[in-house]
Parts: structure tokens; C-alpha cells; sequence
């Protein structure tokens, strides 16, 4: 009985880790998609930088293809165990711990090789100042979307201020993208009338910033400890609950018998009615789910039939 216990104690916890497998992995996935849409507006007024190069260092763990392909793996490993817990298959359960020891041993050898602190300096942000200066060309439009998008997305203007757009390039004016109210030539209004209606924070801070890390990577990094602390409690969990099923089928515990009294001849067997039916149908229920006592009532059937043979 005890044993029994055990095992639907340890198929519980299984469950729920398979549970959060599913979460954790749907959640990294998600985060890093919302990252790499920002990685990639960094890189492109970034490239040829210094800042360029530390971005990649920091981010490349979070949205390595490994690792998103190590998540949607995870997602169907995850499926397996809970298949194999729910059958108590020995197979089943044999393969979710290596799928696990294998996923939990390439995330570890992910996180070494690409661990580096960047080594960036708020004085390279000037460097950005470089790629103003083909903003609005016609050759350059991707350069200009993605100004543009920048800085409506992080709400600053120029590099260090907004003055850098008059500095760097031909333009009277900053672009639209800097005004706090977008609209058709706001900027343009605000430089004559109201300046305060600009973005008064230049997006170099932001960029340093971003390369330092954000708070999705940060999210990410703590999704990738908790992935691995559970998958370490996934693994010890499924051996014991293989060594559970493995040796409570190999040596089964067989309860005392009680001796079986000889029916009576003068009252006959049920061999038909709903009584028969009954009882064959809680026979049957029986035999269903996760036993690690296979041969007891099998036992116990034959010594009553010999019984009643001899009476």
C-alpha cells in the first residue's frame, strides 16, 4: 500500500512539472520573439559599431536558434512524459529522462559557450551620429523605417539630443518620429513654436541601455534557471518512479492470504445475472491503471478454485 502511495505521489508531481514545461517553454519562446523584433531595429542602427557587437554578445544566448529549437523539443518531450506517466510505461518514461538528460546538457553547454560580458562604454554611442546621415535618401529608406520605428517605439530623438538631426544632416527640422503627438509636420511645428512637444532624450542612452539588458532578458534568463531546476526535479522523479514500476512488477508483494471457506452445495453459484455481471466488471476495473501487483489476485483466484475443485 505504501508503495502505491509512492507512485501516484510521484506521478502528481510529474504532472505538474510536465505543466510548467509546457508554460515555461511557450513563455520563452513568446519573450524572445518580442526581443529579436527589438534586436533586430538595434542592429541595423548599429551596424559597423562597437554597440553592434555587444548587442549580438548579450542577445545571442536569449535568441539562439538552438535554444528556441531546444524549447519547441522540450514541448513535445513534456507530451511523452505525461503520456508515459499516465500509462506507467516503462519505455515511455526510460525515453522522457534521456530526452531530458540530453536537453538539460545542451542548455548547460549553450550557456557556457556563449556567456560573455560585453565591454561597451556610454562614449561609443557616438558612433551612432554616422548612421544619420543617410536618413531620407532614396536608397536608404529601410535606414529611415527603421529611425523612424526606433524612435517612436523608445521615444527619443537624435543621439544625444535632437539638435544631432540638424548637426548630421541637411535637415531645418527633426523627423515626425520625434514629436510626442505624431501627425504630419509636427515637427517642424514644434522646432518654431514648441520645442518641449520633442522627444527631449536622445536614443543613444536607450540603445546603451538595451545592449546593457532589458527586462525581457532578464525574464529570459530566469525562464532558463527555472527551466533547468525543474528538469533536474524531472529527472529524479522519473527514477524513482521507474525503480517503483521496475522492481514492484519483478518482485511483487504478495498480501497474506485468508483462508476461503468451501461454499455450501446447498447454494449454488452465480454464474449469470446482474450480481455475475457485476462483479465481472469490478474484476475488469481492476486491472486498469498503474498496478504494481500483478500476480497477488491472480494468486488468490487459483487457490479458490482449487478449493472449491477439492470440496
Amino acid at each position: 500500500m505504501a508503495r502505491e502511495d509512492a507512485v501516484r505521489c510521484l506521478r502528481c508531481l510529474l504532472y505538474a512539472l510536465n505543466l510548467l514545461f509546457w508554460l515555461m517553454s511557450a513563455c520563452v519562446l513568446g519573450v524572445a520573439a518580442w526581443i529579436r523584433d527589438s534586436l533586430n531595429t538595434v542592429l541595423t542602427l548599429t551596424a559597423h559599431t562597437r554597440l553592434e557587437e555587444a548587442a549580438i554578445l548579450t542577445y545571442s544566448p536569449a535568441v539562439h536558434p538552438v535554444i528556441i529549437a531546444v524549447c519547441c523539443f522540450l514541448i513535445i518531450v513534456a507530451m511523452v512524459g505525461y503520456c508515459g506517466t499516465l500509462k506507467c510505461n516503462l519505455l515511455l518514461l526510460s525515453w522522457y529522462f534521456c530526452s531530458l538528460l540530453v536537453i538539460f546538457c545542451v542548455e548547460l553547454a549553450s550557456a557556457v559557450w556563449t556567456y560573455d560580458e560585453p565591454s561597451v562604454q556610454r562614449s561609443d554611442m557616438i558612433s551612432l551620429k554616422s548612421r544619420m546621415q543617410n536618413y531620407g535618401l532614396q536608397r536608404y529608406q529601410w535606414l529611415t523605417y527603421t529611425w523612424n520605428s526606433f524612435q517612436t517605439e523608445f521615444k527619443c530623438c537624435g543621439v544625444i539630443y535632437f539638435t544631432d538631426w540638424l548637426e548630421m544632416t541637411e535637415m531645418e527640422w527633426p523627423p515626425d518620429s520625434c514629436c510626442s503627438n505624431q501627425y504630419p509636420g509636427c515637427a517642424r511645428y514644434a522646432h518654431h513654436h514648441d520645442l518641449s512637444d520633442l522627444h527631449q532624450e536622445g536614443c543613444g542612452p536607450k540603445i546603451y541601455s538595451f545592449v546593457r539588458g532589458t527586462k525581457q532578458l532578464q525574464a529570459l534568463r530566469f525562464l532558463g534557471v527555472s527551466i533547468g531546476v525543474a528538469q533536474i526535479l524531472a529527472m529524479a522523479l522519473t527514477l524513482m518512479l521507474l525503480w517503483a514500476l521496475y522492481y514492484g512488477r519483478k518482485t511483487p508483494h504478495l498480501e497474506p492470504t485468508t483462508p476461503v471457506i468451501p461454499p455450501d452445495d446447498s447454494s449454488p453459484l452465480m454464474t449469470h445475472g446482474p450480481s455475475a455481471e457485476a462483479a465481472k466488471l469490478g474484476g475488469n476495473r481492476t486491472n486498469k491503471g498503474c498496478t504494481i501487483v500483478p500476480a497477488a489476485s491472480s494468486q488468490l483466484n487459483g487457490n479458490q478454485f482449487e478449493m472449491e475443485r477439492l470440496s
